[in-house]
């Protein structure tokens, strides 16, 4: 009798044991022991029953999820000073570690022997993050007593995506920046997707170090390498390469909105150097605005002044490209063409614009993203190591821009998409028998120019005021005027890797459209919230962020009162053309581009998606 009942509670125990180890594995699956878990593991993990009935916390823990920080792709094979460094790190972890680690008391000590040893690495490479609050900023932009306390409440997460192309020369002050954010913003509140596409110099080292860094600060993070798409560089078409290292950083970004439920409200791109609380103030601005997307500014140092770079991904409210300017140019030569983006550029204002990229950019997910937008790139390129001779294309063939241009203009198409949407659905609950919208919600009435049906809100039956016509490049009419346009500063900067001119290059103008066709011009739309914000100039470490400071800003003693301007009270309408700088063959990031005029409507390409 006494053996039986034994034995009965002996299985019951045994019975309680599975179904303890049951439940952990299953309904608990990231609790997993590190030494069990496989490589497939540290892919995002679905929410599972128990926590999708209490409705579970939504924080980035890394404690409590493993599979918040991962790193895929890594060259895991032995090298000749693989047991050197093994035998570094356990000698330092006996010696060093160790002794401090022999009660729970001693674990704060512990925690900030390490950040001190972050600090001091991260100082070691020149221009650091620490440095940025001793630059000149207008209207007290880098006051010590603002925390951005603002940037964090009811829970703001933020993801913050970077690809790297054999770019190690500023990886680590870019880790040093990550590190001051989430100093302000909290480890739990930020995601850094880190993707290094087949880089050929120290950069796959120095991610070992990013990874080190962001596990001992508890930063959820996926560090990726992937191979580049082709191993020929004359069979690499940049646009495409662009758009599919993008789409990668992205991917934890979707993952963790469907499968974790997890939505974030920035997504700050880093490029080159820019310093935290240039980052910070535009997150500002982006919230500010509700803005889709807010750029800085990329400038790049050229025979001892700055210049803006990187044109190729950037246009004004008009649709020209930027121009090629000095840090300390007058108002009559700076970057933006319009007039309204000039006069608020000098203000150090944030402006409107058609396309941007330049730098640094913060991108709002629920505007672009999460409504399924991503980045892609042309099709009708030429391969060059297939092809003897480049094909003609038609003057209204499509523009193969960068990806950026190509995102730009998907948002313009889609903020009016969803405004046509709501107007539709005002108008079926309303009944009524003809809308009128207001240009908040998706066109404003204009005298002879729009009658818009009940039946299909994108028909057009008059329009008498003709399309506003094209206007010609600054350089294009100097060259038609006699002789090329010198451009000594042509190849500097980002513009080098991206854009090379060709001294013979001039802008078509705009087809000539014999069709009677009739379209609704794009002012009537909602317009896409597109900003650039002068404050938050991006460069390259080791440059004299000193003088680009003093030439942007002066001695910064402007007003504090005029922050408060940094608030658009009118958007414009996008431009019925732009300027097409477009690579139309393979040959990698420096294939030579073309420039043309295209025009652009975005009546035609809702259109183009209703059918």
């Amino acid at each position: 009798m006494v053996v039986s009942l034994r034995r009965r509670s002996l299985s019951r125990l045994v019975f309680l044991a599975c179904c303890a180890v049951f439940a952990r594995l299953v309904l608990y699956p990231a609790f997993v022991p590190a030494t069990t878990r496989s490589s497939n593991d540290y892919q995002i993990e679905e929410q599972n029953f128990i926590e999708r009935a209490t409705r579970a916390d939504k924080s980035l823990n890394v404690q409590k999820y493993r599979f918040l920080q991962s790193r895929l792709g890594r060259d895991e094979r032995d090298d000749m000073m693989s047991d050197v460094v093994r035998n570094g790190i356990n000698d330092y972890w006996e010696r060093f570690q160790m002794p401090y680690m022999v009660s729970r008391e001693s674990s704060s000590m512990d925690a900030q022997h390490v950040l001190n040893s972050i600090d001091q690495l991260l100082s070691l490479n020149g221009w650091v993050a620490a440095l940025c609050p001793t630059l000149t900023r207008p209207f007290g932009q880098n006051r010590r007593e603002d925390n951005y306390d603002d940037l964090v409440k009811d829970g703001q997460l933020y993801y913050i995506a970077i690809v790297i192309h054999s770019a190690d020369h500023f990886l680590v002050d870019q880790l040093a920046v990550i590190v001051q954010l989430a100093k302000r913003l909290g480890p739990n509140n930020i995601f850094v997707s880190m993707l290094d596409y087949e880089s050929t110099d120290s950069t796959e080292t120095l991610t070992d170090l990013c990874e080190g860094v962001l596990i001992l600060l508890g930063v959820p993070f996926r560090i990726r390498r992937v191979p580049a798409m082709t191993e020929d560089p004359a069979a690499a078409y940049y646009p495409l390469e662009e758009a599919h290292m993008r789409n990668l950083a992205l991917e934890p970004l979707r993952e963790l909105q469907s499968k974790r439920d997890i939505d974030f409200h920035r997504v700050i791109w880093l490029k080159g150097f820019t310093c935290p609380t240039d980052i910070l103030e535009t997150i500002r601005v982006s919230y500010a605005n509700e803005a889709a997307m807010v750029c800085g500014m990329d400038w790049a140092e050229h025979n001892g002044f700055f210049i803006f770079s990187d044109r190729w991904r950037t246009r004004d409210i008009e649709g020209d490209q930027f121009r090629q300017s000095k840090s300390s140019s007058k108002s009559d030569a700076v970057p933006p063409r319009d007039a309204n983006g000039a006069a608020r550029y000098a203000q150090h204002l944030p402006f409107q614009a058609f396309c941007c990229e330049a730098g640094t950019h913060v991108v709002d997910p629920a505007q672009s993203y999460y409504k399924g937008i991503q980045y892609r790139a042309g099709t009708g390129y030429q391969n060059l190591s297939r092809a003897e001779s480049l094909p003609v294309r038609d003057a209204d063939a499509p523009c193969l821009d960068s990806s950026q241009a190509y995102f730009c203009r998907d948002l313009w198409v889609r903020t009016a998409r969803d405004a046509v949407a709501a107007m539709d659905l005002e108008h079926d609950v309303a009944g009524e028998g003809k809308m009128r919208a207001k240009r908040a919600v998706a066109y404003e009435p204009q005298e002879g120019i729009i009658e818009v049906a009940a039946s299909d809100p994108l028909m057009l039956v008059a329009r008498e005021e003709p399309a506003k016509p094209a206007k010609a490049d600054d350089d294009v009419d100097r060259r038609q005027a006699g002789g090329v346009a010198p451009d000594p500063d042509a190849n500097a900067g980002s513009d080098y890797d991206a854009m090379p001119e060709e001294d013979t290059d001039e802008i078509a103008p705009l087809p000539v459209d014999d069709d009677d066709r009739m379209s609704i011009p794009n002012s009537v739309f909602t317009p896409a919230r597109i900003l650039v914000n002068p404050r938050c100039p991006t460069t390259y470490a080791g440059v004299s962020h000193t003088q680009l400071a003093r030439d942007l800003f002066g001695d910064g003693d402007e007003e504090e009162t005029r922050v408060g301007k940094y608030v658009l009270d009118d958007w414009e309408g996008a431009p019925e053309s732009f300027i097409c700088q477009e690579q139309r063959t393979t040959g990698g990031r420096k294939a030579p581009k073309t420039q043309r005029r295209m025009g652009f409507s975005i009546h035609e390409e809702l259109q183009r998606l209703v059918v």
